[in-house]
């Protein structure tokens, strides 16, 4: 693993959109007048004439990435989770899940790592609506290296793509030699006790967590699970079957998110008992990212105690 620099993941999305603006002359970016917030600032700057701010209008941006991508352009249209995936949850249905359009949906200031902007604007609901729609593949990065990775392979992909991104710096795991792949989960520990399966920033967190379990005699085995949708459905059953439970760990409500799938594809496969840990079924709050996702458990103390509790009642 790389040496323990912090980077927020939005930052890898607005250097990636200017990397690829370069080489793809189609690429398109629209976003809803937060160009600062989502780092979509840095394409305007580069490309001007390829950038288009909606403005507070995050429906209406939907349309026209729709209309655009009819028009042979690759569209990114930006703006918060909140926003994102809940004002314009109709039109992303409607006009670029139904008819299957190669738009790519970039929605950062994700989860309760929004800190201070309260509950309004920590979107936990995000890759639950997301995932209902038919043919939406969901990537959520772990860190900043496969951050800028999950957006070019999105680009590259022909259909409609949610990439969630968060507005806290977090460390960054991956080296550079790092390779990411659609549809793949990444195994990053070994074990044979219990599997724990993270997405986002809590990847970071359920490492933190698998090496103090090691210290108390517990190998647990992590499991990356970047893309949300399609779910890596081959390595969960392998993983199932060889520790017998399963521990998820996610910034996002326990009811549809990471959690959900995993267990659903558990119980048509290899059922074992699946423990998620995520925000329960309540609202967020105000207060400092890093302290707030210590209240929710959404960390390495939380995913340690939570599993030694599994392990133990396994045994």
């Amino acid at each position: 693993m790389a040496e323990q620099i912090k980077k927020a993941t939005r930052d890898a999305y607005g250097e990636g959109l200017v990397a690829l603006g370069a080489e793809l002359p189609n690429l398109v970016v629209l976003d809803a007048d937060l160009a600062g917030a989502t780092k979509t600032g840095m394409f305007k700057k580069a490309y001007p004439d390829r950038f288009f701010d909606c403005g507070i209008a995050e429906q209406n941006m939907m349309g026209i990435a729709a209309g655009l991508a009819t028009a042979g352009k690759i569209p990114v249209a930006a703006s918060f989770a909140m926003f994102a995936a809940g004002r314009a949850y109709e039109q992303v249905r409607n006009t670029i899940g139904y008819p299957h359009l190669n738009v790519k949906i970039g929605a950062t200031h994700a989860g309760i790592s929004v800190g201070e902007d309260g509950a309004t604007h920590q979107c936990c609901e995000d890759i639950a609506l997301m995932r209902t729609i038919p043919g939406m593949t969901i990537l959520n990065p772990a860190d900043y290296v496969e951050a800028g990775q999950a957006l070019r392979a999105a680009v590259a992909m022909d259909g409609p793509v949610y990439l969630r991104f968060g507005r806290l710096a977090i460390p960054i795991i991956f080296n550079s030699d790092y390779r990411f792949e659609i549809g793949k989960g990444v195994q990053l520990t070994e074990g044979d006790d219990v599997t724990i399966v993270a997405t986002g920033l809590l990847v970071n967190e359920a490492l933190i967590a698998a090496e103090q379990l090691k210290n108390e005699g517990i190998a647990a085995r992590v499991i990356n699970m970047a893309t949300v949708k399609p779910l890596d459905k081959a390595i969960l059953a392998k993983a199932a079957a060889e520790t017998g439970l399963i521990v998820t760990a996610e910034e996002h409500s326990i009811i549809g998110g990471l959690g959900s799938a995993v267990a659903e594809a558990a119980c048509e496969s290899t059922p074992v008992p699946v423990i998620r840990i995520g925000v329960n079924d309540e609202f967020g709050k105000s207060g400092p990212a890093v302290e707030l996702l210590q209240v929710f458990g959404l960390c390495a103390a939380n995913i340690a105690a939570r599993t030694r509790e599994a392990v133990q009642a396994k045994k």
